[in-house]
C-alpha cells in the first residue's frame, strides 16, 4: 500500500489551548491561522508523521489588548519568531491511543513534545472526499520556550501561570496521488 498524505482541513480543525491568570483562574485561547499533513505509511496510524505550521500572529484569547502582548517581545515576539512548528516523528499506538512524539518549535526554541491522540475515525463527505479525524492533548512549560515575562502578585503568586495545556482538534482530507506528489 502506497504513502497516504491527509492535508488537515483548518476551517474544521482547532488549536486551543489555556493557562492560569492571577493563579485562581484559566485563560483560554486558539490560534486561528494553521496548516499541516499527515503522511501514512501503508495505512497504518503506527507508522505516520505530520508536520503543522501555526501562524503565531494569529493569536485570540477574544482581548485586543492580551493579544497584542502576547505577540510581542514579552512573549511570542512574532516579529522575529512568525512560526510555531510541530513535526511528530514518531508515534506509539496502544489501542486506540497514539502517542505522537516530535519536535515543537517555540519563540525559536525546539524541545520534544509528545502529544497524546485519540483517533476519532474516518468518514466520506457529501463531495467523495475521505476524512479522519483525530483529538489531541498535551501541555507544556512555557519557560522551556524562552516564555519568561511575568509579574509577582502582592498576595503572592504570578500573573501567568507557566504550564500551557493544549488541546487540538483536527480534520483532514485524504489527497489524491496528484496531489500528493
Amino acid at each position: 500500500m502506497a504513502t497516504q498524505i491527509w492535508e488537515i482541513d483548518s476551517s474544521h480543525s482547532g488549536v486551543h489551548f489555556n493557562v492560569r491568570h492571577l493563579v485562581v483562574a484559566k485563560v483560554r485561547g486558539q490560534f486561528t491561522r494553521w496548516s499541516g499533513r499527515v503522511r501514512v505509511e501503508d495505512g497504518d496510524l503506527a507508522h505516520a508523521s505530520v508536520e503543522v505550521v501555526i501562524d503565531a500572529s494569529s493569536i485570540d484569547t477574544g482581548v485586543t489588548d492580551r493579544d497584542t502582548h502576547l505577540r510581542s517581545a514579552d512573549f511570542l515576539d512574532v516579529e522575529k519568531f512568525p512560526e510555531i512548528t510541530f513535526k511528530g516523528k514518531t508515534v506509539d499506538k496502544t489501542g486506540e491511543v497514539l502517542s505522537v512524539a516530535g519536535e515543537l518549535t517555540i519563540h525559536g526554541v525546539t524541545r520534544e513534545a509528545v502529544l497524546e491522540v485519540e483517533y476519532s475515525g474516518q468518514a466520506q463527505d457529501p463531495w467523495g472526499n475521505q476524512r479522519i479525524g483525530f483529538s489531541a492533548r498535551t501541555a507544556l512549560d512555557r519557560k522551556d520556550f524562552g516564555l519568561t515575562w511575568n509579574q509577582a502578585l502582592e498576595a503572592g503568586g504570578v500573573l501567568v501561570g507557566d504550564r500551557i495545556a493544549i488541546e487540538i482538534e483536527v480534520e483532514a482530507v485524504k489527497q489524491s496521488a496528484e496531489k500528493a506528489a
